[in-house]
């Protein structure tokens, strides 16, 4: 079965607005053991449209289009549907009542330009749209079937789930079972994993290994079917543990989830609470962190000391300690370490001064050069490290990860020496 995602408007074509929608699409339809083979782009031209909409009923068997599904002139897909499928556009009162309905619920009044979003292609199937006025439609055209959704990504997620995939799993001839494992690493790229892995196409033939770098960590992805569940799922933990012994500590989650859910989770199993000081990183820790509901159980203050009189004032670095080494030093790392977690009065702190760049760096400091504390219960340590990247922004986000990775490490050997006891 060939699949292809459409993706439809100006903004996308033109590049105003990063097309989101199709790698959603592609990522949830190859979990249903169906490989998407090409992504396309149209604008807002109804002659374009028509004419790839009748190149995909050539070649594809599936096809998901997204936009052109709004109440304006430029919301042109169910026109060109109509055309490509050599049928009448029709007004259907159920779907009009709906968005009636919508505005109602919203205690507005309905333009009446919405009454285009109720207009579809003769035999269309009409997809639901719970949370917008747009609804969207599934329509054979040659040996294509398609399903049109709107572009609003969080319409057509939920629509994706709950209106397309029932029906693409109905299409399914094969009864396979089908299953993705996410495996969240830090610490090596893709060509060093894919080097640690390199025997496991030989020993687990069966499983598709993938990996999706998400700078500064890297996703491997597991991919498989199987007619038999049970056979399914007895090669993926075999194969999941053959990739743990392989990487160790370089495995921050099994199940995908980012380096700050998991630092979360571990304080969180521990009791335990956490105070940040950030210079080189300007916040970004914290906003990891806090990017997640709940994080206020166990995150407690940040302070982003960026200049050295900050350091003083606030977490009580001493005059005499910056003269001595100056902002990005062990001893002043530290400092702030021990002065943001008495300041929070929490379990843990770590501390970050480095130098992001692109300026700023010597011969003996580097751009690229970051120095990270950690105060626990009953000790502090500093180390330096040096990442050997020019741009600021990944300097900013690599240096970040590895203070994270730091205390996930010691809350690991925390956790282990608690269970031994």
């Amino acid at each position: 079965m060939i699949a292809e995602v459409l993706a439809t408007g100006d903004e996308i074509r033109s590049g105003a607005l990063i097309d989101t929608n199709s790698a959603y699409i592609s990522e949830k339809i190859e979990e249903l053991g169906i490989k998407i083979t090409r992504h396309n782009c149209v604008g807002d031209d109804e002659k374009e449209l028509i004419s790839i909409l009748l190149e995909l009923a050539e070649r594809a068997d599936i096809i998901i289009v997204t936009g052109g599904l709004g109440p304006t002139l430029d919301d042109l897909s169910r026109e060109a549907a109509a055309q490509a499928a050599g049928v009448p556009l029709k007004l259907d009162t159920k779907a009009l009542k709906k968005i009636e309905r919508f505005f109602v619920s919203k205690q507005k009044s309905m333009p009446e330009s919405n009454i285009r979003q109720a207009r579809f292609p003769k035999g269309a199937t009409i997809l639901e749209n719970p949370i917008g006025t747009a609804p969207g439609f599934s329509l054979i055209i040659g040996r294509g079937t398609f399903f049109f959704l709107p572009g609003v990504p969080t319409e057509m997620r939920k629509m994706l789930s709950e209106q397309v995939v029932p029906r693409i799993r109905q299409k399914l001839k094969e009864p396979y079972y089908y299953k993705t494992e996410n495996i969240s690493t830090f610490g090596l790229g893709e060509s060093a994993l894919e080097e640690k892995l390199r025997e496991f196409p030989i020993l687990f033939p069966d499983i598709k290994l993938g990996f999706r770098a998400g700078f500064p960590e890297v996703q491997i992805k597991l991919y498989q079917k199987n007619s038999d569940e049970a056979a399914l799922v007895k090669e993926q933990e075999e194969a999941t543990n053959w990739i743990k012994e392989k990487l160790g500590h370089k495995i921050v989650s099994l199940t995908g989830q980012p380096m700050a859910a998991v630092v979360g989770d571990l304080l969180l199993q521990q009791s335990a609470t956490l105070a940040v000081a950030e210079s080189c990183t300007g916040g970004l820790i914290a906003d990891w962190l806090t990017d997640r509901p709940g994080s206020s159980d166990y995150f407690l203050l940040s302070a982003v000391t960026y200049a050295n009189a900050a350091k003083q004032e606030v977490l009580g670095v001493e005059p005499t300690l910056l003269e001595k080494w100056g902002a990005v030093h062990e001893e002043t790392a530290k400092a702030m370490a021990t002065g943001v977690k008495k300041l929070g009065n929490a379990t843990y702190a770590i501390a970050t001064t480095g130098i992001a760049g692109p300026a700023g760096g010597s011969l003996e400091k580097p751009v690229g050069t970051v120095c990270i504390a950690l105060a626990g219960p009953a000790k502090v340590e500093s180390r330096r490290y040096f990442f050997p990247f020019g741009k600021r922004r990944l300097n900013k986000k690599i240096f970040a990860a590895q203070a994270l990775n730091l205390l996930r490490l010691e809350l690991l050997r925390e956790l282990k020496k608690n269970h031994n006891r």
